[in-house]
């Protein structure tokens, strides 16, 4: 009843993999690392202390736009529902923190991003195709796994882009 919800800031530490449950719901999870700086007044400078690893866990729609936007090293911002998992292997105790995420973004504080909205796919007229040529792909934030929304860009002339 009681969830405790954090946000936590850091890099991304794993490439984000997808993966679908047997009634077809995606989800994504990556690695998380969060590093503590503290400031040395002998060097009078910043310094790394120690960095607390999480598995992020996301869900639905959250789930295709982790993995069609991220990459590793890439600072974000994340929030949601801390979880403490415990577990016994090979007679030794194992803890772990994991955090089901409400919302993932880029740390704005330390770059840049565009954000584009994901909208339901439709059908685009098909237009024939040079015989021999082979479609372009789209770059990694163009599309999700799960989604067939084309990038604006690529939309062929004369014909209408997604709305958005």
């Amino acid at each position: 009843m009681n969830e405790t919800l954090v946000t936590v800031v850091g890099n991304v530490a794993t490439e984000p993999d997808y993966r679908e449950a047997a009634n077809g719901s995606p989800s994504s999870r990556f690695r998380l690392a969060a590093t503590v700086r503290r400031w040395d007044r002998s060097k009078e400078e910043w310094a790394d202390a120690y960095t607390s690893f999480y598995t992020v866990w996301a869900w639905r729609a959250l789930a295709a736009n982790v993995v069609a936007s991220l990459d590793v090293g890439e600072p974000v911002v994340v929030q949601g529902k801390l979880r403490i998992r415990e577990e016994e292997r090979e007679g030794k105790r194992w803890l772990s923190a994991e955090i089901d995420a409400v919302s993932v973004g880029h740390d704005l504080s330390r770059g840049t991003s565009v954000f584009r909205r994901v909208s339901p796919a439709r059908a685009l007229p098909a237009e024939p195709s040079a015989p021999g040529s082979a479609p372009e792909a789209a770059p990694k934030s163009a599309t999700a796994p799960s989604q067939a929304v084309p990038d604006p860009a690529a939309v062929p002339v004369g014909a209408e882009p997604p709305p958005f």
